[in-house]
């Protein structure tokens, strides 16, 4: 049967000491994660679609920036799942890096991919996120539906607040996100939810360009293995 330990800490009140082993079992997830990732090194996390299919051009796309990450020195963190995920851990499998998945318990199983090096299972999103976040040296956004967009506003939201200062966001796949970039560019500039500077994403469709600006941004960690 499959867990949904997280639907039920949303559910609304409950009783205390059920809320209170919850809160143990959270606290056991993020143990669980920064034992399994604390040594891991130079890494970034690439977030994108699992609906994407072997012959699709963003899963290509996916596969040449891990690959490219890798051959920089990058570990490549993922969901751990089909689409984008399956394609840049495949990626950094292909130029013998690090890959890893942080995988996540759902209502549809949702089978984990083959090219993994290192696997680490969480029931909690927001458990997961923290993670991702911890352990990367940036984020790179490949084209996603709405579990790609949360990441990518909850991790601006943390700049824009000062809360995480100088993480680089790369968005990958210029055609499929520029209406989303019109719109913060166009609608929330001229209203003011949103000012230069603030967020400052790294938009290109190569490789990369991807990587020299990620090296950059951290100092140039991740040479070369």
């Amino acid at each position: 049967m499959t867990r949904m330990k997280e639907r039920d800490l949303l559910r609304g009140s409950d009783d205390l000491l059920v809320d209170f082993d919850r809160a143990v079992h959270v606290f056991g997830e993020f143990v669980t994660g920064c034992r399994a990732l604390f040594d891991l090194g130079p890494a970034v996390t690439v977030f994108g679609s699992a609906r994407f299919e072997e012959d699709h051009r963003y899963y290509q796309l996916a596969r040449d920036t891990g690959r490219a990450f890798a051959e920089a020195g990058y570990a490549v963190i993922t969901g751990g799942g089909p689409g984008v995920m399956e394609a840049a851990n495949r990626g950094a499998r292909d130029a013998g890096g690090v890959s890893v998945g942080c995988t996540i318990v759902l209502p549809q199983e949702q089978a984990s991919n083959p090219y993994l090096d290192h696997e680490i299972e969480f029931d909690y999103f927001f458990v997961r996120k923290v993670m991702l976040l911890k352990y990367s040296s940036a984020f790179v956004c490949l084209p996603g539906g709405l579990g790609t967009l949360d990441e990518i506003f909850e991790t601006g939201t943390l700049i824009q607040t000062g809360k995480v200062p100088d993480f680089p966001i790369v968005v990958m796949g210029y055609e499929y996100w520029q209406p989303l970039r019109d719109f913060l560019r166009g609608t929330m500039f001229t209203e003011g939810t949103l000012t230069e500077g603030e967020v400052v994403p790294f938009y290109t469709d190569v490789p990369a360009d991807a990587v020299a600006h990620v090296r950059r941004a951290n100092g140039s960690a991740g040479e070369p293995a």
